[in-house]
């Protein structure tokens, strides 16, 4: 570029302040230009890119990559949810700290990969969503009925200005007398599925893999836990599993026919990953 071509494009630039992004660039380096334009769709969460994408729904989403793992596994006689906690500091209690799951009424749960803070204002929501409905109608709210509720909040605050996505998603485990034992999965865009098996979180995709070949629709609630313990066992970034590194929650009915949940102990917990051979119990010594 010579010096004729250079007082030129400064000339155009000065007319066209627009276009000033795009001077006195070497020929290699990425147009500012262009990244600008990227940048003018990724600000607020109601601009569509000129692929058709939300970039703030999909920052979101990379928040959660960062979270624990969860994963929920639909078995013919319950559901079973287990997350990885992440310990933070020694200094936590963690027996009296829940991270990854929640009840949000007797008949339906649900585990956490996330922003908490964001995961605390919707499971809110959906306490106070599924009370209305018992209020109104003297009976538990449909458990995909509750999930589509609570999606449709998460949806709303993509279309309007001013407000960010939940960057939260949620694995939902319940029963109700219409569809039995059921299994959704929700993300922050609001789009939410029906799962034999699902997992969220860090390392999701290796998880999703390994629950497609070993799963089996026959599968029991037992069998289940297991195979949620070998994934977990095989995802996690630590060598071993221990009961402090997780948590541990399903969803039965109980010999009179009410829907029950419950939550492993960590005593449990530590029992469940002994018989399973996923971890080694301690050794005394001397």
């Amino acid at each position: 570029m010579d010096v004729a071509e250079v007082r030129a494009l400064a000339t155009l630039a000065q007319l066209t302040p627009s276009l000033s992004l795009c001077v006195l660039r070497s020929p290699s380096s990425p147009s500012p230009f262009l990244i600008n334009m990227s940048r003018r769709y990724d600000s607020r969460t109601t601009i569509f890119s000129p692929e058709g994408r939300l970039y703030q729904v999909e920052y979101a989403m990379e928040a959660i990559g960062n979270a624990g793992t969860a994963i929920g596994i639909l078995s013919k006689d319950g559901v079973v949810l287990v997350g990885e906690k992440k310990v933070t500091s020694k200094l936590l209690q963690t027996s009296t700290s829940t991270e990854k799951m929640y009840k949000i009424d007797d008949h339906v749960a649900c585990a956490v990969a996330g922003i908490m803070s964001d995961a605390n204002i919707l499971i809110n929501t959906a306490r106070v969503q599924a009370q209305r409905y018992a209020y109104a109608y003297q009976e538990p709210m449909p458990v995909e009925q509750l999930v589509q509720s609570l999606c449709d909040t998460k949806q709303g605050y993509t279309q309007f200005g001013g407000l960010r996505p939940f960057g939260v998603s949620f694995l939902f485990a319940g029963w109700d007398k219409n569809f039995g034992f059921q299994l959704y999965t929700s993300d922050p865009s609001g789009n939410y599925g029906g799962w034999k098996a699902a997992a969220i979180g860090a390392n999701n995709q290796a998880a999703q893999s390994i629950l497609k070949q070993d799963y089996k629709d026959d599968i029991t609630r037992e069998e289940a836990v297991q195979l949620a313990l070998k994934v977990l066992s095989k995802t996690m970034d630590s060598t071993s599993l221990t009961s402090e590194k997780l948590e541990l929650a399903e969803v039965f009915l109980s010999p009179s026919g009410k829907v029950k949940y419950q939550v492993c102990s960590p005593e449990n917990l530590t029992k469940l990953l002994v018989k399973f051979g996923v971890t080694q119990p301690a050794t005394d010594t001397a």
